[in-house]
């Protein structure tokens, strides 16, 4: 008898649990020799152009406490604006700039600290210009499905108060979980997962 063809359904996400670090950033995790380094450890070189800068930045749970088991992925143009990829129409990016980053957080502080270069200005899909911005997607445990959101940079106020995403949000007063607070060379950005300053997370 011919078995009726049933739908094929997607498995259950699962948590990314203590594992995250060991498959994404194995030499981060103590487990050698599978890369040389771990994939998007290094999204700069001595030859990239731009502003150099350095993120600081912890994952916060809603009860205020820094996880210590999270991983961020960045994406961002290059200092003019470009993006390196093979869908970028608008030009040639720099070379020297990956573009993206892959971040674990120290086990010890939850502080994930990397170093990138400011990113140039690139259009909305209407032609407006959005203000420079670090696209980020977060996982860790009791997350599971990764989380997205954006890092905009707070002396870029002109910038920022025409920007069409951030002028789009609905609720104004949450405008500023998206900011990142200069602090001397750094720029400083916790990610609040719950709570009164809940971080805006992007469905996409």
């Amino acid at each position: 008898m011919v078995q009726e063809l049933r739908r094929l359904k997607e498995s259950a996400s699962q948590t990314a649990g203590p594992y995250v670090h060991i498959g994404l950033t194995p030499n981060f995790g103590g487990i050698e020799g599978v890369y040389p380094h771990d994939l998007g450890a290094q999204p700069v070189n001595e030859k990239t152009k731009g502003e150099r800068i350095t993120v600081k930045m912890r994952i916060v749970d809603g009860a205020g406490t820094p996880l210590k088991d999270a991983l961020v992925e960045s994406w961002q143009a290059d200092a003019e604006g470009l993006y390196n990829s093979p869908s970028e129409t608008r030009g040639t990016a720099d070379p020297n700039f990956q573009g993206w980053g892959r971040y674990p957080s120290e086990m010890d502080t939850g502080e994930i600290v990397f170093e990138t270069i400011k990113p140039g200005r690139v259009p909305f899909p209407d032609g407006r210009m959005m203000a420079p911005h670090i696209s980020l997607w977060i996982v860790a445990r009791g997350i599971n499905l990764g989380l997205a959101t954006r890092m905009y940079f707070s002396d870029e106020e002109t910038a920022n108060a025409e920007d069409p995403v951030l002028t789009r949000l609905e609720h104004q007063n949450r405008v500023s979980t998206l900011i990142a607070r200069r602090d001397g060379g750094a720029y400083v950005f916790d990610i609040h997962l719950q709570g009164d300053k809940e971080t805006v997370f992007f469905d996409i």
